[in-house]
């Protein structure tokens, strides 16, 4: 087949664009379809701008440029696959779709990183699957760190949640062009991509974009006061030793950015004291959504307990054993000594002598690491998506569901657990592509993959995974492993204990 015979011409609100199409599935795929202007002079530290339309038919088929960023250090490095491609035009998405004349479900992947890593445009990302599968896949890219999520003087906050929601309008304008029903959006993504979605939730511009929402690791506490953003953006500027302003700011090169920011995670993960770092202790991610009175008008748990989003569909959730993947590549779980878990029970509000017999209870032969992880584990992720879901079935409108991954790969020995990312490749059905091998191992079970795909379109297809609503009542969670299942409110004695605290 040739290579003109392979192409498909879509015509978008800026112009028309060419798309590839995939010999053996079908599937066309375009890539690098920008959603704004290049963030670039002016417009750096200002809202995503309208892309400037062009003439003639501009060539898709290659991923376009990502947002700068840092690779993550050894071991991490090792365990989740990024792609760096250097350009200006990096508000950019990919599309999948299975038919550009259809008018299939779509779902808008919003990628993780800490809010200064990952981009839309990697191999494990892939949305060929989805695509095969009847629905319309979208990718994005967006504004990360300071430039996404700083707050220096001058600055408009929150551009980078600002250009998730310039990516939706774009979705909202042209996937119909794609094959794609613009009423019927799912938005979903992992990690920072997760708690953007959380944000979303609460933000007034997000209303109307989407019509349903999965949370994967990630949840609507995570964000910080203006006050905060802004003395963290003012440690960076010390670090690079300039005036704590965009226009100082712009006239350092982008290495040197990149740089500092790592130097500055690493010393608040070193030292994590609330007065000098505000709540940024509590996640230990120097940049989050910010509660700006604007994109967010009040933190999201409020805004969501209050009504938003009331009318949207919503499934979270959480993986077993998230935190081990903080502490097991690099061999912390096992330098935790009792004095040190005691400490930090007590940091994160529970008490140590409540609390400690209920996780030893659950974990009967762990160590102090492994009670360490769980109770990380509940703090960042559990509690949190509990939270929301709580939250969100009692507006009594859009429906929601919860679920656990559970299935634990055989890498480090069998003890990272069903840990942090563990899931996606499952989610994406790529478990052939690669990009998380070193996380899940070899040969996953695809029967696993195959299963999660399945409730992954279904929601996005019909609002239903496949199982009973989550309430209050009986918190029925479906729980992914090696025999999938609903329980009813796992981990109940744990959850009690953070009940008034988080």
């Amino acid at each position: 087949m040739t290579r003109a015979a392979q192409s498909v011409v879509v015509t978008t609100t800026d112009g028309a664009v060419r798309g590839r199409t995939d010999e053996a599935t079908g599937v066309v795929s375009f890539k690098g379809i920008p959603y704004a202007a290049a963030p670039v002079g002016a417009r750096r530290f200002a809202p995503p701008q309208p892309c400037p339309p062009w003439d003639g038919v501009r060539d898709t088929t290659e991923y376009g440029p990502t947002a700068p960023a840092s690779p993550y250090v050894p071991p991490y490095d090792a365990l989740i696959s990024e792609v760096f491609i250097p350009g200006e035009d990096y508000l950019n998405l990919n599309v999948w779709t299975p038919n550009p004349n259809g008018a299939a479900p779509v779902m808008v992947w919003i990628h993780g990183g800490a809010f200064t890593n990952g981009s839309g445009s990697t191999t494990a990302y892939d949305g060929t699957a989805f695509a095969r599968d009847g629905v319309v896949l979208v990718t994005i890219n967006y504004r990360l760190g300071i430039d996404g999520f700083g707050h220096l003087r001058g600055q408009t906050t929150n551009l980078g949640l600002r250009d998730q929601i310039a990516a939706l309008r774009w979705v909202r304008d042209n996937i119909s062009a794609f094959g794609g029903d613009p009423t019927t959006v799912t938005v979903f993504g992992e990690s920072a991509g997760a708690m953007s979605i959380g944000a979303l939730l609460a933000s007034p511009p997000a209303e109307g974009l989407f019509q349903r929402a999965i949370l994967q690791s990630g949840a609507a506490h995570h964000t910080i006061r203006p006050e905060t953003a802004e003395r963290i953006s003012a440690e960076l500027a010390s670090l690079l030793e300039i005036s704590p302003t965009p226009e100082a700011l712009a006239a350092v090169p982008t290495d040197r950015i990149l740089a500092a920011q790592q130097q500055l995670r690493a010393a608040v993960s070193a030292d994590p004291n609330p007065q000098r770092w505000g709540e940024v202790t509590r996640n230990l991610m120097p940049f989050e959504p910010v509660v700006d009175g604007d994109v967010l008008p009040v933190a999201p748990p409020e805004a969501i307990a209050s009504g938003a989003s009331g009318n949207v569909d919503v499934l979270i959730g959480c993986n077993t054993e998230e935190f081990r993947y903080f502490l097991v590549p690099v061999g912390a779980i096992d330098a935790v000594t009792a004095g040190l878990l005691h400490g930090a029970v007590a940091a994160y509000g529970l008490d140590p002598d409540d609390a400690l017999p209920v996780y030893r209870e659950a974990h009967p032969n762990g160590g102090p690491g492994d009670l360490l992880a769980a109770v990380g584990t509940d703090w960042f992720y559990r509690m949190p998506a509990i939270r929301l879901a709580e939250a969100h079935s009692d507006n009594g409108r859009g429906r929601t569901y919860a679920y656990e991954f559970a299935w634990q790969p055989p890498t480090f020995d069998g003890r990272l657990g069903a840990c942090h990312t563990a899931e996606i490749p499952f989610v994406f059905d790529n478990l052939g592509l690669g990009g998380f091998e070193n996380v899940v191992g070899a040969r996953p079970p695809q029967d696993l993959a195959d299963t999660m795909h399945a409730a992954w379109i279904a929601f996005a297809t019909h609002g239903d995974p496949g199982w009973v609503p989550y309430t209050v009542r009986d918190r029925a969670t479906m729980c992914f492993g090696t025999v999938s299942a609903v329980q009813t409110d796992p981990h109940a004695p744990q959850r009690k204990l953070w009940n008034g605290i988080r």
